[in-house]
């Protein structure tokens, strides 16, 4: 019977193995496998260069995967092994997915010495919207409270 640490090294190495997969397909080095109750229920790579979308890292892309099989926005009672140490936009899905643990194998650093820094985003969301490198101008606020304001009053809302 295997421990759980052996158990946590079996669905590393498959992260890390969908990573190696991501690399002799072309796309980035990164591969997530997503479990619960001991199952996975989800496993893929980043596909940012192999679909054209900046937004298709690999826990994004697996979030996507096992939310669907999963029929649900809510990913309470999974973990998510993922072969690099999750991005600010990884990190940010993982939290709304309510992923209940990261395990991760390369760190942010290992990952800026190949060239992939987000340095700079977590120094940009520090800043006030209008003064990042690409900025941001609040308009027409008033008329966007009303679609906030449809939501607090409605009844049957789904809450996330």
């Amino acid at each position: 019977m295997m421990d759980q640490k052996d158990t946590q090294s079996k669905y590393m190495k498959k992260a890390i193995l969908w990573a190696k997969k991501s690399v002799v397909k072309g796309g980035g080095p990164f591969g997530a496998v997503i479990v619960k109750d001991g199952n996975i229920i989800a496993q893929g790579h980043n596909c940012v260069t192999l679909s054209n979308d900046p937004t298709a890292h690999a826990e994004v892309t697996v979030i996507r995967k096992a939310c669907k099989k999963l029929n649900t926005f809510d990913l309470s009672g999974c973990e998510i092994y993922t072969s690099c140490e999750p991005c600010p936009m990884c990190l940010a899905a993982i939290y709304w997915a309510r992923i209940n643990k990261i395990y991760y194998g390369c760190t942010k650093s290992d990952a800026k010495d190949i060239g992939f820094d987000d340095s700079f985003i977590y120094d940009q969301i520090d800043l006030k919207p209008e003064r990042r490198s690409i900025p941001a101008t609040n308009i027409l606020h008033k008329e966007a409270l009303e679609a906030f304001k449809m939501w607090n009053e409605k009844d049957d809302k789904i809450e996330y």
